[in-house]
């Protein structure tokens, strides 16, 4: 029987399931360069703390969403790079807009005024999700990284806030 889906804050019990995720993702092949996700300490150094959240039903989560700087220089305090991690198994029942909507709105409380993606092009889900919340495409990097020897282009998106930095 399926409980009701909670959005919360992550927390660290929660990182071994939000783990299992990402490398659900990262096994696609085109959620991220990484080939294997990191032990909590590292992930943990680099994402804001205030802006982590995922999504559960019951004792399981879902899904996750979290942002990280895109720099530590003053200047761009208020720019975050985004990452949105649904499990295969809950695809496509909308909990992935629901934490993108959670994440944006903690984001602008927290004096954030753009979030920034870079996508896959073969990963339309994704880019659905984030043009769906408001997300722009601002260019393509061709050729910008290997993986297994072949040449990968990302898509880079991102949403500035109409609340923050206006």
């Amino acid at each position: 029987m399926t409980k009701k889906i909670i959005l919360d804050k992550m927390v660290p019990k929660d990182w071994e399931q939000v783990k299992g995720i990402y490398q659900e993702g990262i096994n696609t092949g085109n959620a991220t360069f990484e080939d294997e996700a990191p032990m909590y300490e590292e992930w943990d150094r680099n994402h804001l703390k205030e802006c982590r959240f995922i999504a559960r039903d019951g004792d399981e989560v879902l899904s996750w969403a979290a942002l990280s700087s895109v720099s530590s220089r003053c200047v761009y305090n208020g720019v975050a790079e985004i990452s949105v991690y649904v499990s295969s198994a809950s695809q496509g029942r909308g909990i992935g807009s629901k934490l993108m909507d959670m994440l944006i709105k903690s984001s602008e409380e927290e004096g954030i005024w753009t979030l920034q993606a870079g996508i896959f092009p073969e990963n339309a889900s994704s880019l659905a999700l984030h043009k769906k919340a408001g997300f722009g495409e601002i260019g393509i990097q061709k050729h910008i990284g290997k993986m297994q020897g072949r040449w990968r282009d990302v898509i880079l998106l991102e949403r500035r806030s109409r609340k923050v930095g206006v």
